[in-house]
């Protein structure tokens, strides 16, 4: 069993993943937007894994991925888009998240999709977005 964290702006499709992952046996808190995860992560401690929305209010996904893997870098990341644009926003981070699940999809396949996540290695420590041993250009 897992604690889940789903940030995901529309409550039916919040319901659809909660239902589903609560099924799986995992402990599944549900917030709305980028900005309710963070407060969350912070008043109940850290979480197994974050899947989060990419388009929300407020804060988006990949603000949320960015700040959280700053903050907690054990967390895993999964995001969901509908969106070919976010998506591919979303991989330019893949040394942060896990996997980007497309909208929309299945129960079996966005528990699969978690399932892969909490049972695959962290990306390495250290990751950063510096130019480290990029040669100076002058």
């Amino acid at each position: 069993m897992a604690r889940i964290l789903v940030a995901e702006d529309e409550a039916a499709l919040r319901e659809f993943i909660s239902r589903a992952l609560i099924h799986h046996g995992h402990e599944v808190t549900v917030v709305e937007d980028g900005s309710e995860a963070i407060a969350k992560i912070s008043s109940d401690g850290p979480f197994d894994l974050l899947l989060t929305d990419i388009v929300m209010p407020i804060m988006d996904g990949i603000a949320l991925a960015l700040k959280v893997t700053k903050e907690n870098p054990e967390m895993k990341i999964l995001m969901m888009t509908g969106y070919a644009a976010e998506r591919q926003r979303a991989y330019n981070l893949e040394m942060l998240i896990h996997d980007v699940v497309a909208k929309p999809f299945t129960l079996d396949e966005i528990c699969a999709k978690v399932e892969d996540a909490l049972e695959r290695e962290q990306p390495e420590a250290g990751v950063t977005t510096t130019d480290k041993g990029l040669p100076r250009i002058n």
